[in-house]
């Protein structure tokens, strides 16, 4: 199936994606790799200067340019998620964050945490950096740059259709990650 979710979005929204299912979002979404994810671990949720559970948690470190006052995108691919496989499953359930974007997979802490707290992890496909710089509409906001840098720093941007994602993990305990070990699994028995 193929969806169009403006965000933020509700969890039934959120129940009606599966493994394998394309979908395409529009609103803000937060950049987060490594280093942020650390600093927001430490955080309170009245803290922060945005809403999480309002946006996607992009699993991105984009490469900006600045003209004037303005921020612009010049590239934002996604980063591999596996690296923030040891915060992901504490800070959807601080935060509430209801849809994950990144690349490669997650792990079984996520993947119980989507579940429990009905949440997605979507992949983008890496090497569609310019394609996804296509649909920020506008830079919303940047949190905690002087102190992260420009690849660390959380940006909010403000998306036009983004995608594709597809759903590589669901509130349903589905996932691609496992269904690829388990089929390459098959072949080499089958091999041998």
């Amino acid at each position: 199936m193929e969806y169009h979710l403006t965000l933020p979005v509700t969890k039934k929204d959120v129940k009606k994606l599966h493994v394998g299912d394309l979908l395409y979002v529009s609103g803000n979404i937060f950049t987060a790799r490594d280093v942020a994810h650390q600093l927001l671990f430490q955080k309170k949720v009245d803290d922060l200067p945005f809403v999480p559970s309002k946006m996607a948690l992009y699993h991105c470190g984009p490469l900006m340019k600045k003209q004037g006052k303005k921020w612009y995108v010049v590239s934002a691919g996604p980063t591999t998620s596996s690296r923030m496989e040891i915060f992901e499953d504490k800070l959807i359930e601080k935060f509430g964050i209801p849809l994950i974007i990144g690349k490669g997979g997650m792990g079984e802490r996520t993947a119980k945490a989507l579940q429990k707290h009905t949440a997605v992890y979507t992949v983008y496909p890496g090497g569609a950096g310019a394609l996804a710089a296509d649909c920020v509409q506008k830079v919303v906001d940047v949190h905690w740059l002087d102190s992260l840098g420009m690849l660390e720093a959380v940006w909010v941007f403000k998306m036009k259709e983004f995608g594709p994602l597809v759903v590589a993990m669901d509130s349903y305990g589905g996932s691609l990650v496992e269904r690829k070990i388990k089929i390459d699994q098959t072949d080499l028995i089958k091999m041998c």
